[in-house]
């Protein structure tokens, strides 16, 4: 019993070509994925300065003048972020490693309370809706106070930031100007002086 052998066409040169080029693009795109992973876990392990410098280059990262680095998610629509703003925020704070030192939370405060300065730095970057991701060097974390003895002072914090809202200044002062009227009118000739109440406002990140 014979078997008709069905003849197969010939491949053009050209399609070799083509298929050679789409063969090789795909090892070098395998290799630079895993050289690129490399690196990555390579640099995890370098002392902070070393990590920080690399992470700098790294794509989507911007360095501001006073080292803080960062890597926006969503930008966010409106104006930035003021000094004595009312902000809300989720937060969520890891180290280098991965691990956790600040769960995820709700947070508000009055920009201008005390704060670890990288923190408020990169707030004041934001508008409301925007993600942002922050690096903190030490000097901008809990290490901008030498010899305050805080468990994370040598240590790079990675915080994913979330701009729920934003109260400007002026509308704060109003409230707090009404508040002011409203409690004086409720004293009456009582002769106390109305006391603002302070805001609310999250513990972390604020100074330890």
């Amino acid at each position: 019993m014979s078997v008709t052998a069905v003849p197969l066409q010939p491949v053009k040169r050209a399609y070799k070509v083509w298929l050679w080029i789409g063969v090789l693009a795909g090892i070098l795109l395998a290799a630079g994925l895993a050289w690129a992973g490399t690196r990555a876990a390579v640099a995890a392990k370098l002392p902070n300065e070393q990590f920080l410098a690399w992470h700098k280059g790294q794509p989507g990262i911007v360095t501001t003048a006073s080292g803080l680095q960062y890597q926006v998610i969503e930008p966010g629509s409106g104006p930035n972020v003021a000094d004595q703003d009312g902000v809300v925020l989720k937060i969520h704070g890891v180290l280098r490693d991965g691990t956790e030192f600040q769960p995820e939370a709700p947070m508000r405060f009055q920009v201008g309370q005390p704060m670890i300065p990288g923190f408020t730095e990169g707030v004041k970057l934001m508008k409301k809706g925007a993600k942002y991701r922050f690096w903190l060097p030490q000097n901008l974390g809990y290490g901008a106070e030498p010899g305050a003895g805080n468990e994370l002072s040598d240590k790079v914090l990675v915080f994913d930031v979330e701009m729920q809202d934003l109260v400007p200044a002026a509308v704060i002062q109003q409230m707090m100007t009404q508040q002011m009227m409203q409690r004086g009118g409720a004293q009456g000739g009582q002769g106390g002086e109305p006391q603002v109440q302070d805001g609310e406002a999250g513990t972390v990140p604020a100074e330890r």
